[in-house]
């Protein structure tokens, strides 16, 4: 259906909301390092920690950020399904199973057979055995794969190292601490303002009017927090200072 997608960057110590915008895209793909870029001119600052969960894995996205001097804690796809799910062992013929040789640009699977470098495809590298009859004669055939002409197939990107390099610091304790707290800050505001405002959806038309609708929306929430934070009598006196 016809509609927009808010986005709002929330800072961890108060649980304010920093930026807010609206998008016009229907996912949340491209908008990691767009949003953290408004969120620093914000706050005439510079993010340390960015954390946006599997919906912001985009890994251009985060190498900007990275490159930028900024650690990203953000789960592939792949470890938001297998956190969500009861089983979480990793299957015998994934692809983890399966060991990349860089200096040879070949991957050795758990049988220690090759499988050999065979074309390139716009953003990928398609790695598979030479011949699919290697794979047919293995006991695991049917089970790792079942194609007869290539056997199996592996993948491997272009910023496959980055890829592992994210999937590796987010598994860490610290970062999973850090992860932990997005779900109790970013997602905090939203529930507030389709709840609390009955605002679960917008009212007006075009991107400028539902993002001035936003910023409202947002005030509304940074007031209540500020209210939690200093009290009301606090708070009065602090604006009248200001």
């Amino acid at each position: 259906h016809a509609g927009f997608n808010g986005q709002v960057v929330v800072d961890e110590k108060n649980g304010l909301i920093v930026n807010c915008d609206v998008v016009t895209e229907n996912n949340d793909l491209g908008q990691l390092s767009n949003q953290i870029e408004q969120a620093n001119e914000v706050v005439d600052g510079k993010c340390e920690i960015a954390c946006g969960d599997a919906g912001y894995c985009n890994y251009d996205k985060m190498a900007e950020l990275v490159e930028d001097g900024i650690e990203v804690i953000v789960p592939s796809k792949k470890q938001a399904r297998e956190e969500s799910s009861d089983e979480c062992t990793v299957k015998e013929f994934d692809k983890s199973r399966f060991i990349y040789d860089k200096d040879n640009d070949v991957y050795i699977c758990p049988e220690n057979k090759t499988l050999s470098y065979r074309g390139i495809n716009n953003t990928r590298k398609y790695f598979f055995y030479t011949a699919g009859s290697q794979c047919c004669k293995c006991h695991h055939f049917g089970v790792c794969t079942k194609s007869i002409k290539c056997g199996r197939q592996i993948t491997r990107y272009f910023n496959q190292k980055f890829r592992e390099d994210m999937a590796s610091h987010y598994v860490k304790p610290a970062s999973k601490k850090i992860y932990r707290k997005r779900k109790e800050r970013a997602e905090l505001p939203f529930g507030h303002i389709k709840r609390n405002l009955n605002s679960g959806f917008f009212l007006l038309r075009g991107l400028d009017g539902v993002r001035a609708e936003m910023s409202l929306l947002s005030t509304c929430f940074n007031m209540v927090r500020l209210i939690n934070i200093f009290g009301v009598s606090a708070l009065i006196a602090r604006l009248k200072v200001a």
